[in-house]
Formats: structure tokens, sequence, C-alpha cells
């Protein structure tokens, strides 16, 4: 089984910093820096009965552990019910199929992360060049601080292995090992190719859209401006990056 060693991996997710590596015809540069975001049209969700495409291709291009009950489970994105996404959103009035529907979840990748302050040993930083929040597995000591601070419940603990629970595993990115944290990280190895990540890529119904908001014709940015967009627990402050038409 191959893997990509330290040195390879290394070199991967730094290139994602470098505002060359994107070609313009996908992400064009905007004042040397970007601000990554992604939103979520529940909507066409809904109209897709909430299928699975966008979970099962994240978790196979990121080797993410298949384990199967919930005390060890490992999730980059998952789907809950929209009333326990958004409690303080809910009320009596607003359509069955609304309130009864799923929502997509992963990491917010905060502008004000609190996950990222209480690391001890800098495993997870935030990446000031375009906003994303890191996780470096080599640093990680499982202390799970970082799980404790974040409020979406975002990150995962590998209690176990993850290795003999991976079906099929992709070469193209590191498996990882047991006692350290992970999460979604915006597939800033593919953002490092100019390709989008890999949930938005598998997405047929569009529900899916990934962008710079420092760009002022990103599609990202053109469908914040022109809809009615809510966020998770937004009065906590820590402004995520992720965002929800309904």
């Amino acid at each position: 089984m191959k893997k990509i060693g330290r040195r390879n991996f290394l070199r991967i997710t730094a290139s994602a910093g470098c505002a060359a590596c994107a070609p313009l015809s996908l992400f064009a540069a905007a004042a040397g820096r970007r601000r990554w975001a992604m939103i979520v049209d529940l909507k066409k969700c809904r109209e897709q009965n909430n299928c699975t495409l966008c979970l099962s291709a994240c978790h196979k291009a990121h080797n993410v552990p298949g384990i199967g009950n919930s005390k060890d489970e490992v999730k980059w994105v998952w789907k809950d019910g929209f009333e326990n996404v958004f409690p303080d959103q809910v009320h009596d009035l607003q359509p069955e199929a609304l309130r009864h529907s799923q929502a997509l979840l992963l990491c917010n990748h905060c502008d004000k992360p609190p996950c990222v302050g209480v690391c001890p040993t800098q495993a997870t930083w935030k990446r000031e060049p375009d906003g994303l929040v890191m996780m470096d597995w080599h640093r990680c000591i499982g202390c799970r601080y970082c799980m404790a601070a974040c409020p979406y419940g975002s990150r995962s603990f590998n209690w176990r292995d993850p290795r003999p629970f991976i079906r099929e595993t992709t070469a193209d990115f590191p498996t990882r090992m047991r006692g350290v944290v992970e999460k979604c990280n915006f597939c800033e190895e593919r953002l490092a190719q100019g390709r989008l990540p890999a949930c938005v890529a598998a997405c047929t119904a569009g529900a899916l859209t990934f962008g710079d908001l420092r760009d002022p014709e990103s599609p990202a940015k053109r469908l914040l401006q022109s809809n009615f967009t809510i966020r998770r627990r937004p009065g906590l402050g820590t402004l995520p990056q992720v965002y929800y038409i309904l």
C-alpha cells in the first residue's frame, strides 16, 4: 500500500499558500490574499433527497476510515437534522420540508477559530494568506483541547488505528494514526492544484459553491450578495466561513 512520505506531504501542503499555485482561470487572485468560503444551498440538497455523494467523495479523497460506530466515528463532512444544526432558527411556522431536512456540516474555517488558541503544540493554526484552519498530524499529541474548544463538533479523534478501516486507500493523501485529531481542510491539497474541493466537484445538484470572498467576480461572493444566508451559532463571534441558503 503506497503512502506519501512526510517530506512530500509537507511540500504539497506548503504549496497551497502560494498565490501562483492555483490557475487564475479557476481562482482569481485578490490583492495577493484570498478568503476561501463554502455556500451550501439547502433547498437544492432537499431536492436531491439529501444524497451523500459529497460525503463519499470527501472521505474517499482523504482516507477517512469507516469504523461504523458513533463512539469511534471519524468524519470530515456529515449531515444532521436542521433542528439540531440551527436550533435558534426553528419555529413552528417553517415548512415541514425545511424543519425535517438534513444540513451538511464540516469545519467552518472560522475567521476567529477558538480551536487554534488552545492547542499547546501549534498542531492547528489559521493560515493567514487564505484563512484556512490547518492541521499538522505530526505535531498533534492527542490532548483534544481543540475538540473541546470547537463549538461545532467539527473535529474527530482517532481512538484506534484508522488504516484497517479504509476500504480503498488513496495514495494522493496521507493516512493518519491512532491518537491524533483530524477534520476537513477545505481540500487545500486540491486548491494547490487549481481544483475545487472534492465535495463540490461531486455534487451533481449544484448545491455547493466554493470560492474566494475577496474576489468580487467569484461565484461564491456573488451568491452571498444575492441571497439571504445564515451561519451556525453566529452569536459566538467565531465568524464561520460556511454559509447556508435556506
